[in-house]
Parts: structure tokens; C-alpha cells; sequence
């Protein structure tokens, strides 16, 4: 009889629990994502003419010189998976790579290599960053504007639009959002 009883505790606490926990709990805080971060709950989608095409929690590679180029992605930017390279800042392999990587943007850019900011060389800890830093974006003004030929103050105005300022003030630094950027060229154009 008291192990019916107990068994009786048991199965009614795991349907509570359930109840509590499997549903009411996820459709709570379904709702208030939905009334406080509607954008962010519905994976802040990027549209362009009507279309569906990218978030802007997730970097993406951009071909083309007419393109602001997003920093490394250890993972090539597949949001099915995210990591970094885990080698340390004196790793023979990272360095040798961050060296390539500064020539490559050097020469792409025209400018000379100790001019090219380190996020353009180094990936993020996700390898999914969809930010770069404001210097990698000026670095890259006049080469977009060249290519698209826009005029180059247009250009600056878009980093600045796209810029975003210190969570909560003070925590991190400035960024620029590549997707949102490119989304705006191409729109521009």
C-alpha cells in the first residue's frame, strides 16, 4: 500500500513537471520573446525585394570585390555548426596563417600590411561573427565605391548606418554588421 502511494506521488509530480515545464514553461517564454525581441525570436531575417536572404546573427562570405569582405570564419560561415581554431596566439600554424591572411588583404585592398586591422586576419570564437570592426570598414570604403561606382561619402554614410555602438554603453566594442551593409548595397544598387 505505501508503495502505491509513492508510486501514485511520483507519477503525479512527473505529470506537474511535465505539464509545467514541457508546456507552460516554453510557450511563456515563447510569448514574451515574441512581445519583447520579435525580431531576434523570428531569427532576424535580412530581406531583400520581398526575399528571404540571410540573418543578421550569422556572417556570411561575399565574393566580389564590389562586396565589404567579412572577417575569417573557422567554419566558413555554415550555421549548422560553430567553433574557432583553438591554436594559441605563438601557434606556428596561426601565425603563419594570420601572416598570409594580412598579405592577401593588404594586396586586395592596396594598402600596405601593417595597415590591415586584426580582425580582417583572425576569426571570431564562433566563426560566425557577422561583424567587423569600424577600421576593417573604412579600410574597404574605397575599394566598394570603385567597384559599384558610388560615390565614396555614400558609401561612408552606409558603414556609419550599419555601425552599432557598445552594448549597453559600455560592454564590447563598436561593429559594423557586414550582412546588414551588403544588404544596403545591394539595395542601393
Amino acid at each position: 500500500m505505501n508503495m502505491l502511494r509513492q508510486l501514485g506521488a511520483g507519477v503525479r509530480a512527473l505529470a506537474v513537471f511535465t505539464l509545467l515545464l514541457g508546456l507552460i514553461y516554453p510557450l511563456a517564454m515563447t510569448g514574451a520573446a515574441q512581445a519583447f525581441f520579435p525580431d531576434n525570436a523570428n531569427g532576424s531575417l535580412v530581406r531583400v525585394d520581398g526575399k528571404d536572404v540571410a540573418s543578421d546573427l550569422i556572417g556570411q562570405t561575399y565574393a566580389g570585390a564590389q562586396w565589404f569582405q567579412s572577417r575569417p570564419s573557422a567554419v566558413k560561415y555554415d550555421g549548422m555548426g560553430s567553433g574557432a581554431s583553438q591554436y594559441g596566439p605563438k601557434n606556428a600554424e596561426f601565425l603563419k596563417a594570420v601572416e598570409e591572411r594580412r598579405k592577401a588583404v593588404a594586396a586586395f585592398e592596396g594598402v600596405e600590411p601593417e595597415q590591415v586591422p586584426v580582425d580582417a586576419v583572425t576569426a571570431s570564437a564562433s566563426g560566425l561573427d557577422p561583424h567587423i570592426s569600424p577600421a576593417y570598414a573604412a579600410l574597404q570604403v574605397f575599394r566598394v565605391a570603385l567597384e559599384r561606382g558610388i560615390d565614396v561619402e555614400k558609401v561612408r554614410q552606409l558603414v556609419a548606418a550599419n555601425t552599432e555602438g557598445r552594448t549597453l554603453g559600455f560592454l564590447g566594442a563598436p561593429r559594423v554588421n557586414i550582412v546588414t551593409l551588403n544588404r544596403d548595397l545591394a539595395v542601393l544598387s
